[in-house]
This record gives structure tokens, C-alpha cells and sequence, in this order.
């Protein structure tokens, strides 16, 4: 290989990142940086509420406190994917959405039904009361926002 043809392959490559990089920051552009913030904001409060509970006082709720570990751990996933970017990211996101708003809709009900479950609240405790309601608020905008985008994508230009 000359070196005329290696300038040739490394400007290559450089547009091929360029364009997977553009491709990948549309996910974090508009609605979808404030998306990104509030999944952040949300890690934060879930990682940092279940890691103080689980360490000072496991055996007073331990169902209640380990769901809020794992909402954590489902915000900081979201939060990855849609830092990401990319179609694969995109969908990821879409799918825990989904099961973010299930297990919010299930634990919600459940701490209705059954509140003696539940000692102590959870991040999805009454569908995210003590969060003012952003943990049953939050996915249903992401899937909206990520599946808009997906349609926008898919219409032929004009």
C-alpha cells in the first residue's frame, strides 16, 4: 500500500466514524437531552436512596429496597442507550422502556392492593408518587419520543 492509497483508507475511515457518530447523537438531540437529564436525575435518586436503605436497614423492607436497586440499575440502562445512540441503542431503550412501565404499572398496583407488602416505599411505589410521578410519566415519553423517531426515519423525504 502507498502512502497515497493509506491517506486515502484513513479519510475513509474518519467519514465512516463521523457518520456513525452523527448517527449515534440524534438520540440525545431536542427532547432527547432532556430525556437523558432525567433518566441521569433518576439513577441518582434510585442508586443513591437503595444503597443508603440497603446498607443501613436491608432487613426492615428488603422487597421494597432491592426494587429500587433495580429501578436504579433499569434508569442507568436507558440512560446508556440513549447516550449511545444508534438504532440498536434505540431499540434496547424502547424494550426497557417497556419493561420499566410494566414493572412501575405492577409494583404500583401492588403497593394498592397490598400495602403490608411493602413496609417501606419503592421508587415505583404508588405508580412513583413519591417522585411526582416521573417514574410512570418518564417511560411512556421515551417510548412515544423513541418510536416518533423511528417513524420520522422510515418516511421518504420529499
Amino acid at each position: 500500500m502507498t502512502s497515497g492509497e493509506a491517506e486515502v483508507a484513513v479519510t475513509a475511515e474518519k467519514k465512516d466514524t463521523a457518520k456513525d457518530e452523527q448517527k449515534r447523537s440524534r438520540l440525545i438531540s431536542g427532547p432527547g437531552m432532556l430525556l437523558v437529564w432525567l433518566y441521569g436525575v433518576m439513577v441518582v435518586g434510585a442508586v443513591s436512596r437503595s444503597a443508603v436503605q440497603i446498607s443501613t436497614e436491608f432487613d426492615k423492607a428488603p422487597l421494597a429496597y432491592s426494587l429500587s436497586a433495580v429501578a436504579g440499575l433499569v434508569y442507568a440502562f436507558i440512560t446508556y442507550s440513549l447516550v449511545r445512540g444508534g438504532d440498536t441503542a434505540r431499540r434496547a431503550a424502547f424494550v426497557c422502556c417497556a419493561l420499566e412501565l410494566a414493572g412501575v404499572l405492577i409494583v404500583g398496583t401492588w403497593t394498592l392492593v397490598e400495602p403490608s407488602a411493602f413496609p417501606d416505599a419503592t421508587v415505583w411505589s404508588d405508580f412513583g408518587v413519591g417522585y411526582l410521578f416521573i417514574p410512570v410519566l418518564l417511560p411512556l415519553s421515551a417510548m412515544y419520543w423513541l418510536r416518533k423517531g423511528v417513524l420520522q426515519r422510515q418516511q421518504p423525504e420529499s
